[in-house]
């Protein structure tokens, strides 16, 4: 890890996969006002977004090691006096059916996408306030099942009922907590999909709905922070999705099979 050169004057904002796609550009929207934290496993990526940048400190972190964790959170606290923006954007994911995905790749997307946030934002909460944010990325995926996606809607569902309990938990004594809900969005967290075994997956993602830039997530996020929005549904595909699966289960079922064949493919 790099050491932090400290906070200054302006509000501190933590950013996780901030080396590139939607951490990159939520770095970019938030630079004005607040000194970034930026933390990524890719160090070099990491530095050439941080060199864009005045006041910024980055920390490289493989949020799939509990220990690497426990090592930022004692950093961020040690040079920091307080927190006041937290984002949980990193994330990866896989496109694998269930009966052909090895554990050990159960067990990294569940790290990084639920563990992970969940142990930093326990670690840094004593350097938060009421008036501190904490933003979640999750998915549709967390709300409704995606074939080939078992692990990574595991994931996104746990992190959706630790926060939305936490929010209950902690009341107007605690953060405010964001939880965004995207659809398809135009990141690497998709060209880095895992395969059963835990290689990169060689057949592109099916698609349903429309593909977004993260640009545009980034911006809606920066507008939610600023209004204390409490869940974000960016996408009306996607949200009415989760919707029809709420209400009449059996046919999303029908429809997202018919949608997502091509990922029952056993040859994959």
């Amino acid at each position: 890890m790099n050491g932090l050169t400290g906070a200054g004057s302006r509000p501190v904002a933590v950013i996780t996969g901030a080396a590139s796609g939607l951490g990159r550009d939520l770095a970019h929207a938030l630079a004005n006002r607040y000194h970034l934290i930026l933390v990524d496993i890719q160090k070099e990526a990491l530095e050439q977004v941080a060199s864009a940048f005045t006041q910024v400190d980055t920390l490289v972190c493989d949020l799939s090691d509990v220990g690497d964790i426990s090592r930022l959170i004692a950093a961020v606290r040690t040079r920091c006096a307080s927190v006041d923006l937290l984002i949980n954007n990193a994330g990866i994911t896989h496109r694998s059916l269930a009966v052909s995905t090895q554990m050990h790749v159960m067990q990294k997307v569940m790290s990084v996408d639920y563990l992970a946030p969940v142990q930093l934002t326990q670690g840094l909460l004593p350097h938060m306030n009421a008036d501190s944010t904490i933003v979640n990325i999750g998915s549709m995926a967390g709300w409704m099942p995606v074939l080939g996606r078992a692990g990574y809607c595991a994931a996104k569902s746990a992190l959706h009922q630790y926060f939305e309990t936490l929010r209950a938990e902690l009341g107007k004594s605690g953060p405010h907590i964001l939880m965004v809900y995207p659809g398809f969005l135009d990141t690497p967290i998709e060209n880095n999909a895992l395969d059963g075994v835990g290689d990169k997956a060689r057949h592109k993602r099916t698609m349903a709905g429309r593909m977004r830039s993260s640009q545009w997530m980034a911006a809606n996020i920066v507008t939610g922070i600023e209004k204390k929005q409490r869940r974000l549904f960016p996408d009306r595909f996607t949200a009415m999705a989760s919707l029809l699966y709420r209400v009449c289960p059996s046919l999303y079922l029908h429809l997202m099979r018919k949608k997502l064949h091509h990922e029952l493919d056993p040859g994959l």
